[in-house]
């Protein structure tokens, strides 16, 4: 696989394309149960513009710092976060709490791990931003996982976030791998490559549950046993993200339309199956209306 910075960067570009447009998608579906599931059923695309979530605004940031120097500084990386901290995307209330104090000048170090009573957060917002790294050192899987791990720690300081952050960041390695290398892979094959680098986690545990669901079952069911993230929690979050990407990885559409119908935390489900998808079907699997109806991403250069 092509380890220039350049090809790097192509594949980060795509992977965050995919995470957008995902969550931005994804964003739209937070409404009232009956439209929610008439929509869902006969597939009606939402009403643009979509407007995408912190799930993007913090991937920005480390696609940012990727284009810039190619490692995660994570000094730097959190202060791209504080710089671009904004209320309105919808951040959850540890976020809240922490962005503004890293914008103030107080040590991530210090802030990320007195979260949640010094034990850290483990919810799912270092998974939710992560796919991109992923994409970008897919030829160097070691580095997939310290990277990602390193991103993660900069706000969820939690072995439990880290690990799902780190699983993520495994998934679309492996996504851009499939692509260059193979056709095809059986979903509970690609769910094992992705756990055997996971640390010992529930995330893990979960992932290695999710290779006997198959899409005979229905998507509330698996949504139901694994969690959808409802609790907003990597361990919540990721495991059933990773089982709608590892079966309908062929299809960016299909992937997106059966991720949301497992309900939970739609946006950030769409954002990151969204960001494993498209760095195996590429910028063309996104469909054209779909990147138009997103609103348009910005360019940091950090």
């Amino acid at each position: 696989m092509d380890a220039t910075p350049e090809a790097r960067l192509a594949r980060a570009q795509t992977s965050l394309e995919g995470l957008s447009v995902g969550d931005a998608f994804g964003e739209r579906f937070f409404i009232h149960i009956s439209s929610l599931l008439l929509l869902i059923g006969q597939r009606v695309l939402p009403e643009p513009p979509w407007r995408f979530t912190d799930d993007t605004q913090m991937a920005l940031s480390i696609v940012a710092q990727l284009r810039r120097s190619g490692v995660i500084d994570q000094d730097k990386l959190a202060k791209s976060f504080g710089k671009h901290y904004d209320i309105s995307r919808g951040y959850g209330p540890a976020m809240h709490q922490l962005l503004p104090l890293i914008r103030s000048g107080k040590k991530w170090r210090t802030a990320a791990h007195s979260l949640f009573g010094g034990q850290g957060s483990f919810g799912n917002g270092g998974a939710m931003r992560v796919a991109p790294l992923g994409a970008y050192f897919a030829d160097d899987l070691a580095a997939v996982s310290t990277y990602a791990a390193q991103a993660a720690e900069v706000t969820h300081a939690h072995p439990e976030g880290s690990a799902g952050a780190v699983a993520v960041a495994l998934a679309a390695a492996w996504a851009c791998r499939l692509r260059a290398e193979a056709p095809s892979i059986a979903p509970a094959d690609l769910l094992d490559r992705i756990a055997q680098d996971v640390p010992e986690s529930q995330v893990r545990t979960g992932i290695l549950s999710a290779r006997d669901f198959t899409p005979a079952m229905s998507i509330a069911t698996v949504a139901g046993i694994l969690g959808s993230g409802s609790r907003v929690t990597a361990q919540d979050t990721v495991p059933f993200a990773l089982w709608c990407a590892a079966h309908f990885m062929a299809s960016y559409t299909e992937a997106l339309w059966q991720t949301v119908s497992g309900l939970g935390d739609r946006d950030t489900n769409c954002a990151i199956v969204g960001g494993i998808v498209a760095a195996y079907v590429g910028i063309d699997g996104i469909p054209p209306e779909w990147r138009a109806a997103r609103e348009p991403l910005p360019i940091w250069d950090e």
